[in-house]
């Protein structure tokens, strides 16, 4: 079993940046790859950001691309995604994921592990 916890959410103004982190717990032995995915209300949930974890190799969803930065950090078995130029339609509940994957995944189904969430909420 690998734990996941997210932290960093909160309120922030359009424009504004927010950096997420994802604490991994547990077998995380197993953990090659991890994700952020995100779902707004009544949409269901979309890809991020992915990571290897080994090489560091990156995939990013377009939508992202050039403002969203995914990172992690061995020693703290911790995963980041700092988050520029914030838009409202960026708000929505974010998770962190993980899987025994050796390739960035796309989708929610490759994911074994998942945290609880934490919200995002970008005012215009």
């Amino acid at each position: 079993q690998v734990q996941l916890v997210e932290s960093g959410g909160g309120l922030v103004q359009a424009g504004g940046s927010l950096r997420l982190s994802c604490a991994a717990s547990g077998r995380t032995s197993s953990t090659r790859t991890m994700g952020w995915f995100r779902q707004a209300p009544g949409k269901e949930r979309e890809f991020v950001a992915a990571i290897i974890w080994s090489s560091g190799r990156t995939a990013y969803a377009d939508s992202v691309k050039g403002r969203f930065t995914i990172s992690r950090d061995f020693a703290k078995n911790t995963m980041y995604l700092q988050m520029n130029s914030l838009k409202s339609e960026n708000t929505a509940v974010y998770y962190c994921a993980s899987t025994r994957a050796l390739y960035s995944a796309t989708f929610p189904r490759e994911y074994d592990y998942w945290g609880q969430g934490t919200q995002v909420t970008v005012s215009s």
